[in-house]
């Protein structure tokens, strides 16, 4: 079975993929948002070819743990991929996944100009693998 992971941002949408098994995350692509909404399309068109079963969307949450402005959108986003692809859609908590890819990176010596083409999508990876891991040890 597998699940997709989403990064949900201002511009872009990270997207990643399980492998068969529900063990493994792999980045697949960055989505741009579009004003048209085509963006949805995009994701729809991922679903049916990867045969995606389940959707993590990404839930920014304050360091607190209370959710703002931002986690709304979210959960909105959420509510609407859920509607249209009839499909679970669940929320995980996202803090500091795309501070830690970005770190990753630059650890990895990878330039700005790349850093900025594929952070989304490992920030989308990173989401997925924290939901993948909690399902394998409960």
């Amino acid at each position: 079975m597998r699940i997709m992971g989403l990064d949900y941002g201002d511009r872009k949408i990270g997207v990643a993929v399980s492998d068969l098994f529900g063990w493994t995350a792999q980045g697949l692509e960055v989505v741009e948002r579009r004003r048209d909404g085509s963006e949805m399309q995009r994701i729809a068109d991922l679903v049916r070819e990867y045969e995606v079963e389940q959707i993590v969307v990404g839930l920014p949450k304050n360091m607190n743990g209370s959710i703002g402005p931002r986690g709304e959108i979210c959960i909105d986003f959420a509510d609407k991929l859920k509607e249209m692809l009839e499909l679970p859609v669940h929320l995980w908590d996202e803090r500091l996944t795309t501070v830690s890819a970005e770190r990753t990176l630059i650890e990895a010596d990878v330039s700005r100009k790349k850093r900025k083409q594929v952070v989304d999508k490992m920030a989308a990876s990173l989401i997925l693998q924290n939901y993948l891991d909690s399902k394998t040890k409960g």
